[in-house]
């Protein structure tokens, strides 16, 4: 699978975790920066990531910053992306299950480096149901392509 990540300064260290835990399981990873902790603007990543998600460059993208809020929502922004922020495994689940996320927003302060392994594991695996979840994801990609 080919996975785009990216990180603000806060969410770096977590980010070079998560690209790491990745490759071992032999995913390719397009780290699209930050690429220290010296302070950068968490929306500039969280755009990377969704934008090369939007073109089909990758299968999915993993944007962190501290809280995930912020990056969540910059990704939000662009067309075709469906972002979900997840702190556990169950939302991860659901986020994939029911709702079709495309981009997996972390939290580098709520989130440690095992769960967040555990997390992407479990986004990663879990396949979208369709069903009464598609009539719903279907309003959204209505609603947005009017706008």
């Amino acid at each position: 699978m080919k996975i785009a990540i990216g990180a603000d300064h806060r969410g770096f260290e977590l980010k070079e975790k998560i690209k790491q835990h990745l490759l071992t399981l032999g995913h390719q990873v397009n780290d699209l920066g930050t690429y220290s902790t010296e302070s950068v603007d968490y929306p500039d990543y969280g755009f990377k990531v969704a934008e090369s998600v939007a073109r089909n460059e990758v299968d999915f993208g993993i944007a962190i910053c501290w809280t995930g809020n912020g990056i969540n929502i910059a990704a939000n922004k662009v067309k075709g992306v469906r972002s979900a922020l997840c702190l556990n495994e169950e939302m991860a689940s659901f986020a994939r299950s029911h709702n079709d996320a495309n981009v997996l927003a972390l939290s580098s302060k709520y989130v440690s480096e095992d769960l967040a392994n555990k997390i992407v594991d479990v986004w990663l695996s879990t396949k979208f149901e369709g069903g009464r979840h598609a009539k719903r994801l279907e309003k959204i990609i209505n609603y947005e392509t009017k706008r």
